[in-house]
């Protein structure tokens, strides 16, 4: 019998080499440059088009092999009986754990737990804390002391606190650079978070109970090595106040969790998770501890979602959990697809929680431990961004820790410059939102939500208030959200007058000469709510159509497109585009009345906006 190790169905085919590869990319590519083919990240680092395989790479310790991550769900319903409701609907349906969102914090969408005793004991009212569920605290800085208040809970229903797996959250980093504000500064406030984490240790929760939260920097449209210098700077100043406080660095240790974004750049998400802990295990070290498997959440991200064609966050999501999982993350939590318009109904609940149980139950990806190892792509993009983060730390650290830079406002400069790159990828089109900047579909039909009002941001107490510092918070964007202001426009427009802006689209030559860039238009102007008609010149003014763009070849347009714009100006245009890029023939066209031009990578929110300032 053949032996399988020696079968191979390449054995009658010579190896191929990279040599052999780049040979054929070269021709293919006809003397345009290979560089063309590489990609940058927002941290400069540069993507590759071809990797060898790292066969000597070893897997990355994390999540227990072949063990599934847990199964968070969002709980932040502001009626306790319908937290509750939901609650008990997600852990009888496969949730494994529970996030409680408390209003104003970090997690918050415009909704939340109040805090009070009162509503945590409702909301967990039946849940039985014992039975290996995990809670995670989401805490906001009126919501302080919800962790106590769950201590007490739990000793008020007889069960051992060490039965319990609680994750308490604690992150007065994360607060202070989402909200701006702290009722007191890092040194006096360090041993108080430091004696939260000592009572819940000594009550004996196993915890972990601080978290070192990235979400703040990836909210605020902060790169990926951003957010890993953030979480190792935070939880760095995390480890100096618990041993400050008494605590043997060991059990400060222990005491520390992780919290990452992860989005639909799937590459990224896996390998900034897998960064995460090769940078932690390089801080243990160097602490002189024996490196161990961090705890490392995951929530799926909130700047990449959108209200319009909402469904798409779905797919969205479902790639940022399968990359969160791949990637290592102990445990999950998906932001349910609607929840940008407002608070998420049952059926977006469940397919969030699904979305979980799909991918672990059917596609079994828990199964692998460290599925990126050996990658050549995921490794180096691993090895890479180590040392993006690595570098963005120790400026961090040189600034005198993370809440020094937050007040010397040298994490929100950094993060704001990335922030502007984001922006105005997305407005060039280079960064591509489906259903917003692209395929939009503005007769979509508005997707259901629970008739709850959002909650008014909590105002800070006012002993608080007094004594509070200040810094410049980091924003919690959404990318889509210009262009959205811009749909909201149009609806506007459409339930004031009966209907839309529109553009005509008119339209050069054969179907073959005009339907590539008619399809472009339409795609261009629709995402900003402009209806888009179609047609020949001479039937633009019967379109009551306040806007022109001639559609056709660049062949065509020589021949035809001056005439054609002459014809629409007389025909009351207030603005006449054309569809690609002028080229040499911009200073004829525009003589002849085209006033602007569309085409793949132009500033297509700042094209659009000019339009509804031409309609006032």
């Amino acid at each position: 019998m053949t032996d399988p190790e020696t079968l191979s169905f390449a054995a009658d085919f010579p190896p191929a080499t990279g040599q052999d590869w780049r040979k054929l990319v070269d021709a293919a590519l006809k003397g345009a440059p290979f560089k063309r083919l590489e990609s940058k990240t927002y941290d400069g680092l540069t993507i590759e088009p071809l990797y060898e395989r790292a066969a000597a790479a070893r897997a990355v310790t994390g999540r227990a092999p072949g063990s599934p991550w847990i199964v968070m769900q969002r709980v932040d319903h502001p009626d306790p009986a319908a937290a509750n409701a939901q609650a008990l609907d997600d852990l009888q349906n496969g949730a494994t754990g529970l996030v409680l969102v408390f209003a104003g914090s970090v997690s918050a969408n415009g909704f939340g737990l109040e805090a009070a005793a009162a509503t945590l004991e409702r909301v967990l009212d039946g849940v039985e804390l014992d039975a290996g569920i995990a809670i995670d605290l989401n805490l906001s800085q009126s919501a302080r002391n919800a962790a106590r208040e769950f201590a007490t809970l739990v000793r008020q229903r007889g069960i051992a606190p060490g039965a319990v797996d609680l994750r308490a959250n604690l992150n007065p980093l994360g607060g202070f650079a989402s909200s701006g504000r702290s009722p007191r500064g890092w040194t006096e406030l360090a041993p108080f978070f430091a004696g939260l984490v000592g009572a819940l240790a000594s009550d004996g929760f196993r915890g972990p109970f601080a978290v070192a939260d990235g979400r703040p920097i990836h909210n605020a449209g902060g790169s990926e090595a951003q957010e890993l210098a953030f979480v190792l700077a935070g939880a760095v100043d995390y480890l100096r106040a618990l041993e400050a406080s008494g605590m043997t660095l060991e059990a400060a240790r222990d005491a520390i969790y992780f919290r990452l974004a992860a989005d639909a750049d799937q590459f990224l998400t896996m390998a900034k998770f897998r960064a995460a802990r090769k940078l932690w295990a390089r801080i243990e070290t160097a602490c002189g501890l024996a490196p161990k498997p961090i705890v490392i959440a995951a929530e799926t991200a909130w700047r990449m979602m959108t209200k319009r064609d909402p469904d798409v966050n779905m797919l969205r999501s479902a790639i940022a959990v399968a990359a969160a999982g791949l990637g290592g993350a102990d445990t999950i939590t998906v932001v349910p697809h609607t929840a940008p318009l407002g608070l998420p109904d049952a059926l977006a609940r469940r397919v969030a929680r699904n979305t979980q149980l799909v991918l672990l139950e059917e596609s079994n990806l828990a199964r692998v431990a460290d599925a990126a190892a050996g990658s050549g792509a995921l490794e180096a993009i691993t090895q890479e961004l180590c040392a993006a983060a690595w570098t963005a730390f120790q400026e961090i650290e040189t600034a005198g820790g993370a809440w020094a830079a937050l007040q010397a406002g040298l994490i929100q400069q950094r993060v704001a410059a990335v922030r502007a790159e984001r922006q105005k990828a997305v407005a060039h089109g280079k960064e591509v939102l489906t259903g917003t900047n692209a395929y939009p579909d503005i007769h979509e039909t508005k997707a259901a939500v629970l008739d709850v009002a959002p909650l008014p941001s909590p105002e800070p107490r006012p002993q608080d208030e007094t004594a509070a510092v200040r810094i410049e918070p980091l924003p919690k964007i959404r990318l889509a959200a210009p262009f959205e202001g811009l749909r909201d426009a149009s609806d506007e427009i459409l339930g004031r007058t009966g209907a839309r802006p529109k553009v005509f689209l008119a339209t050069l030559g054969a179907a073959i000469d005009f339907t590539p860039r008619a399809a472009f238009a339409k795609n261009f102007f629709e995402a900003g709510g402009i209806e888009a008609l179609v047609g020949p010149p001479a039937d633009f003014k019967a379109s009551g159509a306040a806007f022109a763009c001639l559609c056709s070849s660049d062949k065509i347009y020589d021949k035809e497109a001056p005439a054609a714009a002459a014809v629409l100006k007389a025909a009351g245009a207030r603005q006449l585009y054309l569809a690609g890029r002028p080229g040499e023939r911009e200073a004829a066209l525009r003589g002849a009345g085209v006033q602007s031009f569309i085409y793949e990578g132009c500033d297509a929110l700042a094209t659009l906006k000019a339009a509804y300032d031409i309609l006032g």
